[in-house]
């Protein structure tokens, strides 16, 4: 997956809390098993109405935000189901980075997986970035993962905490096969140990 260090970008604010999968992703768009073309149906619902006509006064719809890297959402984000498509449609919009108050676990974890960086904050640090997101193109804001801050367009910054085991894969862009990999040396020497050993298999 593509490495993520540091971030620049307008941020959208989507302050809605309790934002589930079906909600980023709904389940008409489950039907593929590729990560790409999903990002039509990211926040279909909140996006068209149910005659597919476009909602002008959405977020997402307006410039800069449809063009943004950053989202920043409310509390409990990716609740509901673990279909991974959430951070896949996420993606492919174009979103490499969502701040919120608190994640759903799954969620969490499968934006990591994806190269997506899930940011958890305390209420105020979400309000104010979401103060900062209202201001459209003159505020970009800069996400810095090997330092860990969070700079704001009038110089602020905040700061987050991240694993580092989860840090590092980001860093490196290193998904789950990336990470098997790297084990490369020692699973050839153990298939030709285990082949020596037992050569009838």
């Amino acid at each position: 997956m593509d490495k993520f260090t540091t971030l620049t970008s307008v941020a959208a604010p989507l302050p809605m809390i309790n934002i589930d999968t079906d909600m980023i992703i709904p389940k008409q768009y489950l039907k593929t098993i590729k990560r790409t073309g999903l990002k039509e149906g990211l926040f279909a619902e909140l996006r068209y109405d149910e005659n597919g006509k476009k909602d002008e006064d959405f977020v997402l719809h307006k410039a800069p935000y449809d063009k943004a890297q950053i989202l920043i959402a409310g509390d409990n984000f990716g609740c509901g189901s673990s279909r991974e498509h959430a951070p896949w449609a996420l993606l492919d919009f174009g979103f490499r980075c969502v701040i919120a108050p608190s994640f759903a676990d799954i969620f969490y974890n499968n934006c990591f997986k994806n190269g997506i960086l899930p940011i958890t904050l305390p209420q105020e640090e979400v309000d104010k970035l979401l103060d900062d997101a209202s201001r459209g193109a003159n505020a970009t804001i800069t996400v810095d993962l090997e330092n860990q801050e969070i700079k704001g367009p009038d110089g602020g910054t905040i700061t987050f905490e991240i694993d580092p085991f989860r840090k590092r894969c980001l860093l490196e862009g290193l998904d789950d096969i990336a990470l098997t990999f790297e084990k490369g040396d020692y699973i050839e020497r153990f298939e030709a140990e285990n082949a020596a050993a037992r050569p009838w298999i």
